[in-house]
């Protein structure tokens, strides 16, 4: 599943391409991803201007004056802007036409998910979708830090790993990278949460952020499915510490990395460097 960064990624690629530009027609090759897709999609959109594209945990947001497309690309979706003579595949399931400009020629945002646990939604104008209602702050932003997952930590017995993941504490934290971000600080994502210190708390928050700035900057993480934009994949697969690395050397210590499932989630980690 594309995770925060590869969201990012997608979410930067788009937006030169689709800011400004008016959309001409929307057209569903289905009538349902995972939910069922509002009429709003293909009756308010066409027409109107594409004033932002912003993300909001691993979501995407057209905005609109008429209200918001709201997009997740599930497990293997993917968002791609194409010339719109370009055949649709099998798995394409929606087109956004956009019209010509006076220096980009016409082109479509097509949305293609072979898994179909992806959605486009609508959310009116100066409303919050349900989805993203009750959500924790952004991972990169100052309202997220080792004060906050200390405090929000205190008595609580789950898995670190899985709290970490809990989208009301924090948004866009994923299995890829709340293994890497353990590691980074040392910490046994089995350990409860609420048994961690608030100095290691602190050092858990910085890694988040280490890591997933540096994962966007590298253009997230390939593993199966995903793909940016354009087309390339993202390479900070090549600098996973514990992910996906079960019985293999650690690269710090050289002991053999472990894995248990957490949360119904696969979680590597390494016995020595993480206490």
């Amino acid at each position: 599943m594309p995770e925060l960064p590869e969201v990012e990624t997608t979410r930067r690629g788009l937006a030169p391409h689709l800011l400004g530009r008016r959309i001409v027609t929307v057209t569903l090759r289905r009538s349902d991803l995972r939910w069922p897709i509002p009429r709003e999609v293909s009756e308010r959109l066409p027409g109107q201007r594409i004033e932002a594209v912003e993300r909001r945990a691993k979501y995407l947001l057209l905005h609109t004056a008429a209200g918001s497309a709201l997009l997740h690309l599930g497990m293997s979706g993917l968002l791609r802007v194409l010339p719109p003579d370009t055949p649709p595949g099998p798995h394409d399931h929606i087109d956004i036409a956009l019209e010509a400009g006076a220096d980009a020629a016409a082109r479509v945002l097509r949305f293609t998910d072979p898994r179909r646990f992806g959605c486009l939604l609508w959310q009116p104008p100066g409303e919050t979708h349900e989805l993203l209602a009750g959500l924790g702050p952004e991972p990169l932003t100052d309202a997220f830090d080792g004060d906050r997952l200390w405090r929000l930590s205190r008595g609580r017995r789950a898995a670190v790993k899985t709290f970490l993941m809990d989208n009301a504490i924090v948004v866009g934290v994923g299995n890829i990278y709340a293994s890497e971000a353990l590691f980074a600080a040392g910490i046994d994502p089995r350990r409860a949460a609420g048994g961690v210190s608030r100095a290691r708390h602190a050092r858990l928050a910085a890694e988040v952020k280490r890591i997933l700035a540096w994962a966007i900057e590298r253009g997230g993480t390939t593993l199966r499915d995903f793909l940016s934009p354009d087309g390339a994949p993202g390479y900070f697969f090549r600098e996973l510490f514990v992910y996906g690395r079960e019985g293999e050397p650690c690269r710090v210590c050289g002991t053999p990395i472990r894995a248990v499932t957490l949360g119904q989630r696969s979680t590597f980690w390494c016995p020595r460097c993480q206490r």
